[in-house]
């Protein structure tokens, strides 16, 4: 029998889910949302049997197995809870929530009900990602000793005035939204546990128009701008190993830059993909190497995977399905998301403080 799903958030990642879902063989059978009239229309365009302006409502449906959640991050952590305690196996959009204590409560909530917890990391999906992890867990890189993870955009800024860009509901701006390379790069490295950061941010061009993405949320006059445009760090495990960060909305680079690189005991190696038009996965250029010696030589290898200008949040979507039937291991976990949120904390205490912060 097929997974029920119901989705809470009629948001501009909706269409990945349901494509996810579709993929993996579950029938999506409610969505919810406060503006009720959206979750009607993405209803009408997708078949989809109810539909509610209160979640409560649609977590007391008997036939809704799990939930997807896609809302503002202030959200994530009270509805997974509420999802949670209601029996739903719950897939969350990143971030995981607003900080590493709000995570801590939606790990026992999980525990609690024996659902499946897991969240929206699409990069670990992508095929330049998968096709890496399979040389990794070969045995062909070794330890990764240090890696650096870049999501730079020189105009990506969401949205003046708009919940992106309000503290109180995002938990701040690029460190938090743009965390993928972060977690790839220690997904790469076997996510080894953080023991400090050295972190800043910087607020240059967060109120500045000229820096505005092609994506994100309309402008609000009356709305806050408190988060921050950049943030670059460091982070040390307790393993020696190492990794640095420099994450954007707004910055003065050549043009949007997603990458991680590495450096092993055996090869390093790198997965990129650059963005001719920042924000716009059509314009993009992906890139998956391997560097290693042989013979004395320096030998680089490009390494095929197929296209996939949706960054990987299909089958990420489609992963949770197949992880709750015990068809596919899943691809993150609630731990995993736990550590994250962690380094996060600490970078902005770092900033803060301007002192190296204890993860």
């Amino acid at each position: 029998m097929a997974t029920k799903v119901g989705i809470i958030g009629a948001g501009g990642m909706v269409s990945f889910h349901l494509d996810g879902f579709k993929k993996a063989g579950a029938e999506v059978v409610a969505i919810a949302d406060v503006a009720q009239d959206a979750a009607q229309k993405v209803a009408d365009e997708n078949d989809i049997a109810n539909v509610y302006g209160d979640v409560g409502e649609m977590l007391a449906n008997p036939d809704v197995d799990a939930v997807s959640i896609i809302v503002p991050n202030k959200f994530h952590a009270p509805l997974s809870i509420q999802a949670l305690e209601a029996g739903k196996h719950v897939f969350c959009e990143k971030p995981p929530a607003l900080n590493a204590a709000e995570v801590v409560e939606m790990i026992k909530a999980r525990d609690d009900a024996g659902k499946k917890l897991m969240f929206n990391f699409n990069n670990r999906a992508r095929p330049e990602s998968l096709a890496m992890m399979e040389k990794i867990k070969a045995g062909q890189v070794g330890r990764i000793n240090s890696a650096q993870a870049k999501w730079i955009r020189r105009t990506g800024i969401p949205g003046f005035g708009g919940w992106f860009t309000t503290k109180a509901l995002s938990g701040g701006g690029p460190m938090i939204d743009l965390l993928h390379m972060l977690d790839l790069a220690m997904y790469f490295m076997g996510y080894p546990k953080a023991s400090h950061v050295l972190g800043n941010t910087f607020d240059d061009f967060i109120t500045d128009k000229n820096f505005k993405g092609p994506w994100g949320i309309p402008d609000r006059e009356d709305g806050v701008t408190d988060v921050e445009a950049a943030a670059h760090g460091m982070v040390a495990f307790e393993t020696g190993q190492i990794l640095s960060f420099q994450i954007s909305w707004a910055e003065m680079v050549k043009r949007e830059e997603v990458s991680v690189v590495f450096q092993g005991t055996k090869a390093g190696g790198k997965v990129e993909r650059l963005f001719v038009e920042d924000g716009v996965d059509e314009t993009a250029i992906d890139t998956c190497e391997l560097y290693v010696q042989e013979g004395g030589k320096s030998v680089n290898y490009s390494i095929e995977a197929e296209e996939c200008p949706d960054m990987g949040r299909i089958d990420s979507a489609a992963n949770f399905i197949h992880a709750i039937e015990g068809t596919a291991e899943p691809l993150n976990n609630a731990e995993e998301a736990l550590e994250l949120m962690k380094i996060i904390d600490a970078v902005y205490q770092s900033a803060t403080s301007g002192n190296p912060a204890s993860v």
